[in-house]
């Protein structure tokens, strides 16, 4: 397939953590984000948590309203985010696993236990023009089960891969195996490809030369070096770790 050029969505629930740390206003997840749009970024993600943990429901009404790209509502499927999602209208929601306790997204959803709950929230959003990602590990019934119900893209769950590779596991090259099958899998099912969690300059870069890989989500590891080198420069240095990858799947 010819190569695409892969977008960068920018994750700014870890500038919330930090305010809600001391309490107060800032740093303020609004301002990073008009940041890291300046700087580069495609879109931006921020995830409302049923216990409000970092971003708040004002957090997402000012991005909704003073970003200038995409939004990306990331958020568990219960009837209240159901109906926050549909009020506030984002470009797209990505459904994910919550468990109160978790300190991050752990593991995928399980849309095929789910699909119950999860078939009449797509068919919500697709007629309401919002796209709905599900953020599933790259496991072939997930992925079939996503393209049966709908949903016009998946997020293929990294950290299982990142997590391997920094531990210097037997299970890497597997792990890597497992999210170039799916990848290869979900776009011969017609759904949209993206892939988050974990990422990191060396990993983004591996994961754009996949071609059907059409936009990383990242957060945590940008913010991280944004206390280093500021935010501009680390989005800058993700985009061309991202370039450099594309290239090798156009050479492919």
């Amino acid at each position: 397939m010819p190569s695409l050029p892969i977008r960068l969505g920018v994750n700014v629930d870890h500038v919330a953590t930090l305010r809600n740390a001391r309490g107060g206003l800032l740093p303020d997840p609004v301002r990073a984000a008009l940041l890291a749009i300046e700087a580069g970024a495609d879109g931006i993600t921020a995830h409302l948590r049923e216990d409000r943990r970092h971003i708040r429901d004002s957090d997402m009404a000012r991005l909704k309203r003073e970003i200038s790209k995409p939004l990306n509502f990331e958020m568990a499927v219960t009837d209240e985010m159901v109906g926050i999602a549909l009020a506030t209208k984002p470009h797209a929601v990505c459904l994910v696993p919550e468990r109160r306790m978790e300190l991050t997204t752990e593991g995928g959803l399980d849309v095929v236990g789910q699909q119950a709950t999860l078939a009449p929230a797509i068919a919500k959003f697709n007629d309401a023009g919002i796209r709905a990602s599900l953020f599933i590990s790259p496991d072939p019934a997930q992925i079939e089960m996503a393209a049966r119900l709908k949903a016009p893209v998946i997020e293929i769950h990294t950290g299982t891969w990142c997590d391997a590779l920094a531990e210097r596991s037997s299970r890497a090259d597997a792990e890597w195996l497992r999210v170039v099958e799916g990848a290869k899998l979900a776009h011969s099912l017609g759904l949209e490809v993206h892939a988050g969690h974990g990422l990191d300059y060396a990993t983004a870069e591996t994961i754009a030369a996949l071609p059907q890989i059409m936009e990383l989500n990242i957060g945590h590891f940008l913010m991280g070096e944004a206390l280093f080198v500021g935010l501009p420069q680390s989005i800058g240095t993700m985009r061309a770790a991202m370039a450099r990858g594309r290239a090798k799947a156009g050479q492919a």
